[in-house]
């Protein structure tokens, strides 16, 4: 017995063992985590900021208005880390990180965003962006509830492609008809 332990301690491991190995992930350590998470961010967020800047510069020389250039190029420019961040979960099979990124960057931006720009410097909110563009973020809001929870016998908490594709759709017609109105 000692010598088929001896044996096998001196045998070279096992090719099936290896491949295991291998095709098993190492976790990465807290450290390069962490490094990993702040570059990532910088990186989104600069980027984010550089499409901005020139979309906006871009779009002021067409004359359009800062109302559109805000509804438009700046709303996706800073939502760019939301749709990747959300992107990758989702392809991870991570969809409650995608969900809760999405309804978290939307509290977000209706409270903390709104809250502090209007402690800094009190501001007022055009007439045709509460007929117009809240109405359409409230409905779109509702209408992502409904799609979400389902009301679907056995399809609870799923939203399907042709659900999200008809959800950009609609995002594609608000901007054509934002775009052609202004």
């Amino acid at each position: 017995m000692v010598w088929t332990i001896f044996n096998g301690l001196k045998k070279e491991p096992d090719a099936l063992a290896d491949e295991v190995d291998q095709a098993v992930p190492k976790p990465l350590t807290l450290k390069k985590a962490l490094l990993f998470l702040v570059f990532g961010l910088l990186f989104l967020i600069l980027s984010s900021r550089i499409l901005v800047w020139g979309a906006v510069e871009i779009a002021q020389l067409f004359g359009v208005s800062d109302l559109v250039i805000g509804l438009t190029i700046v709303a996706v420019g800073t939502s760019l880390p939301e749709l990747a961040s959300s992107i990758l979960a989702a392809k991870k099979g991570e969809h409650d990180i995608a969900m809760g990124n999405v309804i978290g960057s939307n509290l977000f931006n209706s409270t903390a965003v709104v809250g502090v720009a209007g402690a800094i410097k009190p501001f007022t909110i055009d007439d045709l962006v509460l007929r117009r563009d809240m109405l359409v973020m409230t409905l779109l809001t509702i209408s992502l509830f409904i799609i979400g929870y389902g009301f679907r016998k056995n399809r609870q908490g799923r939203v399907n492609r042709f659900e999200g594709t008809g959800l950009l759709i609609v995002y594609a017609i608000y901007t054509i008809i934002l775009i052609r109105t202004a």
